[in-house]
């Protein structure tokens, strides 16, 4: 099993690490900090140096309990080889950036405006992110008065970070896992890791986040949708304050 070294410290750009296996251009470390695509995050991209050469990430995928970098070629690398793993940070930290602002946004809706409706998803990118609601009064107007909400929240400056618990507190606590995917790793592991978003907002999670909301910085509405009757869709991107 691929230890994930981004759960314990999100901010974490290199690493060293040992080459397990190799397929094609697929390569399976000991432990990463290249974050694999899940839970609506997209995958990290970055440099793997070896005595052997340089060899650019170009996608990180999951493979059952280990983590895939796809090269953008495995020439002369070997399995037992030792390696130094470089991050892309812009590219992660926008990452890091749009999820927590996505689950500040979950939190508002779901503890402030919870009779009128609830966060169904959510996908970022690097320069925008669009969450998923259910809710039957939809507007413009409502829609930028949660993001005013969102943004008065931020910039109090709370604190971010990740615990752990077991799967049985977990279950205890109401509304922890809010998608059906999230739902089904509740009863299929012993420990669970949960984003704590002080003031406002506890669900377990895998991704990586800011360890401030401040760093977020400024959300500010692209578009609504209505996919459907009670299906509206949210985009946004992020301004630095």
């Amino acid at each position: 099993m691929t230890e994930k070294l981004y759960w314990n410290d999100m901010y974490l750009r290199e690493f060293d690490a040992t080459v397990e296996e190799i397929e094609g251009n697929g390569v399976i470390l000991d432990r990463t900090a290249f974050y694999a695509t899940g839970g609506g995050q997209p995958n990290d991209t970055g440099i793997l140096r070896s005595v052997r050469g340089e060899y650019r990430v170009i996608d990180v995928r999951k493979n059952g309990d280990d983590v895939l970098h796809i090269l953008d070629h495995s020439e002369n690398l070997r399995a037992g080889d030792s390696v130094h793993g470089v991050v892309d940070w812009e590219r992660r930290f926008w990452h890091m950036r749009y999820h927590s602002a996505v689950h500040v946004l979950d939190g508002i809706v779901t503890h402030r405006h919870g009779d009128q409706g609830f966060l169904t998803g959510g996908q970022l990118y690097q320069d925008r992110a669009r969450i998923d609601l259910d809710m039957n009064d939809f507007s413009r107007e409502i829609v930028e008065a949660i993001i005013n909400e969102s943004n008065n929240f931020i910039a109090e400056g709370h604190r971010i970070y990740q615990k752990e618990i077991s799967s049985q507190e977990a279950k205890s606590m109401e509304n922890l896992a809010r998608t059906a995917p999230g739902r089904e790793l509740l009863n299929s592991l012993d420990t669970i890791r949960i984003i704590v978003i002080e003031g406002l907002d506890e669900q377990a999670d895998g991704g990586t986040h800011v360890s401030n909301t401040r760093e977020i910085g400024k959300l500010v509405l692209n578009k609504i949708e209505s996919k459907g009757k009670r299906n509206k869709r949210v985009e946004f991107h992020l301004e630095n304050i």
